[in-house]
């Protein structure tokens, strides 16, 4: 189905690992990617995973490159369930805000906004600037989703991949996507998720 698909965009700020867990999670839901990662999110990529762009590319469907604004994923008429930016860095950010895009990532996340389908930054910063904030209320105003990854300790958690797949799976839930993570249930937890 062409609306079975999800862009994934992997910026330069820390947290790598949730844009290559957003990858598994919708693979395993069966839903089509298309990632795009900047040419600083491939130096992160390097840095905290130690996995270049060949790497991971059997992760997603179709892996489109950074400077390729033709992509299908920049046109409003190729679509799309929407699109995840997972880590987005304040760059980003700001592009996506302001509409001045660089770089297949932030058009693509442009053309979501006009197509008014979901757009979900998971934005990476600490402290944040009276700038950064601005510009993450701008982007809310346009339709963005600004969803930081912030750890659910209620779920107790074990791993450091407890909390990057809590994180990630309350995105997927943004999109109608199930991901088998534990939910609060009143005073206490759902029972944990089954194994696939």
């Amino acid at each position: 189905m062409d609306g079975n698909r999800v862009i994934v965009g992997i910026s330069g700020a820390s947290g790598a690992i949730y844009g290559l867990r957003c990858l598994d999670a919708l693979r395993a839901a069966g839903v089509e990617t298309h990632l795009v990662v900047s040419r600083a999110g491939e130096m992160t990529l390097r840095t905290e995973c130690g996995l270049s762009l060949r790497d991971i590319e059997p992760r997603c469907d179709h892996l489109h490159a950074a400077r390729n604004v033709g992509a299908a994923i920049a046109s409003g008429s190729f679509r799309t369930r929407g699109m995840i930016v997972a880590p987005c860095s304040i760059r980003s950010l700001s592009e996506i805000a302001t509409g001045v895009t660089a770089g297949l990532l932030t058009r693509a996340a442009d053309v979501v906004l006009k197509e008014r389908r979901r757009l979900v930054l998971m934005v990476r910063e600490s402290p944040l600037h009276l700038g950064h904030l601005r510009s993450m209320a701008a982007a809310a105003e346009l339709g963005a989703v600004i969803a930081p990854p912030v750890p659910a300790f209620y779920t107790r958690p074990e791993t450091l991949d407890d909390i990057v797949d809590h994180s990630v799976g309350r995105v997927l839930d943004l999109f109608g996507i199930d991901a088998p993570i534990r939910r609060w249930a009143g005073m206490g937890l759902s029972p944990p998720p089954k194994s696939p």
